[in-house]
């Protein structure tokens, strides 16, 4: 049995084949010998070997996932048609339909062949001759043959064989992209023999007339074919709210653009995004081109997605869809919404707009992708459960000690790595400069904070302006040498010497138990070109904040290890009773002390000398971390402060790609996952501009391309809520007009056989039926109770406010209502 550390979960299977390295004691197991396992769990396994005479286990470890490579064997095309083997399932409610469409491309192919051409959408006849050559293969196949074939899925089948479709054509075109990408690299595993996919519950749910199904010579045709006239109307008049235009907003309004989508007189897209374009979203946002880098993303998609479509009927915003431009997006921007299409990158964005279309009770179409990962999740209003019901849980984020003191992977290192980047380069900095644009105003603000941050800050302005300023290049040489040995080499030496090897906690386990790393000091040479790196790196930066000019000589390795070899380094000794944070819930680094206070003025007092040894107008330039720009030494500094971490805890070292990903904190997105997802959401937006169709016919997915795996399911509905003969559920919102006094509002609420006795605007109680005082306000307007209670600030464009009422029954019992809505113009 082999137990690993609470705090790194293992994504182990039954048969993996693993690597142990750095095992103390059972050094047997550090054969370099792929092992077996079996019983995985989150923290365990088991291994079938017989250990009888192995070293007793002491301590450490690190187990390695090997994958080894798999031989597929496939069929040729004409054998595989004929004995087509399983089926990947996609949707479980279809777990019959592979094997009907296997034989519907069969019989597609031999229709063509005969008639040479597609089946006409809407043509009786031609369904009907494709129906029989279904039956036809059917009954001459030997082995497989179907006992029932829905003829129904056949003419919807023969009625659409002609037609190209944006959506299909974005879901395939990511799936096959990946297969190529596999087939190239042979990584991931393929792709094995069919996969079939239908989506009969986009069309729509009326029968359609075979006349609303003809050409209509537009660039439409095709979907027309399908969907009929009448969906192609309502999708190019429909009203779109896309939030974000990154890697899942482009794909989007590319998709938009060539479905029609807003392309009516009546319809309208507002697609809004506040970033701006970057040298790493080229690869993934293709409407972006590299001469578009530094513009508004919104803008370059919009004008993009007119050159698609020149019909689209497109605005471009460069806000943040948030509480604090509800000025912007207000509520007469939400009502007039058909569909809401999310193309966001985090949670709290998603869970923003989850409630808006709550509240306004509009469909949202969520998305997102991860690596080869993609989901979608269908917001309907009435029928679905909301984005914000349920939620996966948070990330678990490394405790600040073991990210300062005790990394034991590299991800450790490069979180440390940018915040020292940051504290060094950019806050310092720029604490500078706050405290000489206004040295009164700074000096009071840290008096009257008087806590351990302010007494910190004063001390690296002081620390920046006194011992550590630069006036030369090398003077930024010797401050880069000297943070080398003060990181690498004295830090650790302190760490082992109030930590020695042998240490032991409270109750008598070593301290150094895994996940804790022993560290080693390094020892700085010229000759190790990795140091030297660094410290190149970091001077030039370090001379930037300074403004002072980088000499030609450094290009030359050998002057610069010169310039480096001059530096003096004071031999360290290490202190007794240094206090170092061992606590993982500990969340602040910095000691708090009782003198905090005068220790504060005392800084201020020698901040005021360091500021008359200043030269005139001085200022330094604050460095804000740019990952794109391979130039600019910011990921060299980054990289090797990391690598030399890794190197002091023994932690396998990487690449600057690689820390550049990890550290500048990328969200891995890749362009196939990207167009499945967004191909997906397209066909049930068919569904939602449709209108009309259940529960049943939504889907939600999960995919990930590169096992592969696809799942579909119906969406989960809302929990229903019953009182009396009413129901409601989280979409419902009560609306009161008229502008109701408290007392219409109470017997408002009576009538349905509730009784309210709590009634709050915000954090504020506007009636309490346990206050008599509060029996005063009955005849008050409740938008007054608002604005004098409350102090609400109503603004003009809005018309209503809400509020949360506190209900029980006539027995007593708490009843869970909807919000109200309260209409005062």
């Amino acid at each position: 049995m082999i137990s690993c550390v609470d705090d790194e979960r293992l994504d182990f299977q039954d048969g993996d084949l693993v690597l142990f390295t750095e095992v103390h004691g059972m050094t047997e197991l550090n054969d370099g010998k792929p092992r077996k396992i079996k019983n995985a769990r989150p923290y365990s396994f088991t291994i079938e070997e017989d250990t009888t005479n192995y070293a007793g286990y002491e301590k450490g470890g690190i187990v390695t996932q090997v994958k080894q490579p798999k031989v597929l064997k496939f069929k040729p095309l004409r054998e595989a048609v004929k004995e087509p083997g399983d089926f990947l399932l996609i949707d479980f409610s279809k777990f019959d339909r592979p094997p009907l469409l296997h034989l519907a491309f069969q019989a597609l192919d031999k229709f063509i062949s005969e008639l040479g051409r597609f089946p006409v959408a809407g043509s009786e006849d031609d369904a009907t001759k494709f129906i029989s050559l279904v039956t036809s293969i059917n009954d001459s196949s030997a082995d497989g043959r179907l006992e029932e074939i829905d003829q129904k899925i056949l003419r919807h089948f023969a009625f659409g064989a002609r037609a190209v479709l944006n959506p299909m054509a974005a879901m395939f075109g990511g799936i096959v992209g990946q297969e190529v990408v596999k087939a190239c690299s042979a990584k991931f595993h393929p792709l094995f023999q069919f996969f079939y996919f239908d989506s009969v519950e986009s069309l729509p749910t009326e029968a359609l007339d075979p006349s609303d199904l003809k050409p209509l010579n537009s660039r439409y045709d095709a979907q027309i074919s399908v969907f009929g006239a009448k969906l192609q109307k309502k999708l190019e008049d429909s009203k779109v709210f896309t939030v974000g235009s990154g890697a899942l907003g482009c794909e989007f309004l590319k998709n938009l653009a060539l479905m029609g989508v807003a392309c009516g007189q009546e319809g309208k897209l507002t697609i809004t995004d506040d970033d701006v374009i970057e040298k790493s979203n080229l690869s993934r946002q293709f409407l972006f081109r590299d001469w578009n880098i530094g513009q508004a993303k919104s803008t370059v998609a919009a004008t993009a997605a007119a050159l698609i479509n020149s019909r689209i009927n497109i605005e471009a915003l460069q806000n943040r869809a948030s509480p604090e431009t509800e000025n912007v997006f207000d509520d007469t921007f939400w009502e007039n919404l058909d569909v809401v299409i999310n193309a966001l990158d985090n949670v709290n964005a998603r869970l923003y707009i989850d409630q808006r279309c709550l509240y306004f009770q509009k469909p949202l179409l969520e998305s997102g992708t991860l690596g080869a990962k993609c989901n979608t999740q269908m917001v309907i209003p009435h029928l679905t459960e909301n984005y914000g019901a349920s939620r996966d849980p948070p990330e678990k984020q490394a405790p600040m000690c073991t990210v300062h003191s005790f990394p034991h992977n590299i991800d450790h290192c490069l979180t440390w790595a940018r915040s020292e980047f940051e504290g060094l380069l950019e806050k310092v900095p720029a604490e500078v400069n706050a405290y000489l644009t206004n040295p009164s105003e700074y000096t009071t603000a840290m008096k009257n904070a008087g806590d351990a941050q302010a007494r910190n800050n004063l001390e690296s302005v002081i620390e920046c302006l006194d011992k550590e300023r630069c006036e030369t290049f090398q003077d930024c040489i010797t401050w880069a040498r000297l943070k080398f040995e003060d990181y690498f080499s004295n830090r650790v030496k302190q760490l082992t010497y109030t930590f020695p090897e042998d240490a032991t906690t409270s109750s008598g386990t070593p301290f150094w138990s895994a996940p804790k790393r022993f560290p080693r000091p390094l020892v700085f040479s010229v000759d190790d070109l990795s140091h030297l790196q660094f410290i190149l790196a970091a001077s030039i930066l370090r001379a930037e904040t300074f403004n002072i000019a980088i000499p030609d000589w450094v290009k030359s390795t050998q002057k610069f290890a010169d310039a480096v070899n001059n530096v003096m380094v004071p031999e360290f000794q290490p202190k007794m009773d240094v206090k170092i944070v061992t606590d993982e819930k500990a969340t602040n680094i910095l000691p708090a002390s009782i003198d905090d206070a005068a220790v504060i003025n005392e800084l201020v007092m020698k901040l005021e000398k360091c500021r008359e040894q200043l030269p005139p107008a001085f200022k330094m330039n604050p460095i804000q971390f740019e990952k794109d720009d391979d130039t600019n030494y910011h990921m060299d500094v980054i990289a090797g402060f990391a690598n030399m971490r890794a190197r002091n805890y023994g932690i396998p070292e990487v690449d600057k790609l690689k820390a550049k990903f990890i550290a500048g904190r990328i969200i891995p997105a890749i362009a196939t996952s990207t167009a499945l997802a967004t191909g997906l959401v397209c066909l049930e937006l068919y569904k939602v501009l449709a209108g009309g169709h259940k529960i049943e016919d939504y889907r939600n997915t999960f995919a990930n391309l590169a096992l592969p795996l696809f799942s579909m399911a119906e969406p989960v509905p809302p929990k229903v809520i019953k009182h009396q003969d009413m129901s409601w559920t989280v979409w419902d919102r009560w609306i009161i007009k008229d502008n109701p006094t408290l007392k219409q509002l109470l017997n408002w609420l009576k009538e349905k056989g509730l009784n309210a006795y709590s009634i709050s605007y915000g954090s504020c109680l506007l009636y309490n039926s346990m206050f008599p005082k509060h029996r005063e306000r009955m005849d008050k307007h409740m938008v007054d109770l608002a604005r004098d209670v409350a102090k609400a600030e109503l603004p003009s464009y809005r018309n209503h406010f809400d509020v949360v009422v506190a209900c029980e029954d006539d027995e007593d019992n708490d009843i869970d209502i909807p919000q109200i809505s309260i209409y005062f113009k």
